[in-house]
């Protein structure tokens, strides 16, 4: 809360917020960019898990792009792949107006990946299956393959 109150920044974007729970950068496989509450379902499984070589980083401010504070991300962990997950549709959310940012992004940094990956649903007409118990199954899905 007290972002919203006692400051006249906008956070950006949040780096890797628990580096204590990962292996040092240079051991890190995978850097998971995403935006919005799969943060936290991404959080809570590789806690579970005890996922330790995958970074999360959270893209608060899509537009315009944080390509500075990307760039400074990409390069801590320059060996890693990198994937945009989101649990919307990929004809939906911020993945046609994420790929080209991250892939100039990629290019002025000193990743090794040159483009990043897409986790997430399928393109679908509708946000949503209509079957709660198919969701749960998706949502499951993206987290693993976002993480594994």
């Amino acid at each position: 809360m007290r972002e919203f109150t006692h400051t006249l920044l906008f956070t950006r974007l949040y780096p890797e917020t628990f580096p204590s729970e990962i292996s040092s950068p240079e051991n890190v496989k995978r850097v998971v960019f995403c935006s919005g509450k799969i943060y936290y379902e991404l959080l809570e499984t590789r806690r579970k898990e005890k996922v330790i070589d995958v970074a999360l980083v959270r893209v608060e401010q899509l537009a315009p792009f944080p390509f500075d504070l990307v760039i400074d991300t990409l390069n801590e962990y320059p060996q890693a792949e990198v994937v945009w997950c989101q649990e919307e549709p990929a004809n939906m959310g911020a993945w046609h107006h994420i790929f080209f940012h991250m892939r100039t992004a990629l290019r002025h940094s000193k990743a090794t990946a040159t483009e990043p990956r897409y986790v997430g649903r399928h393109s679908a007409a509708s946000p949503a299956t209509g079957l709660h118990t198919v969701h749960l199954q998706e949502q499951q899905e993206i987290v693993r393959n976002a993480l594994h």
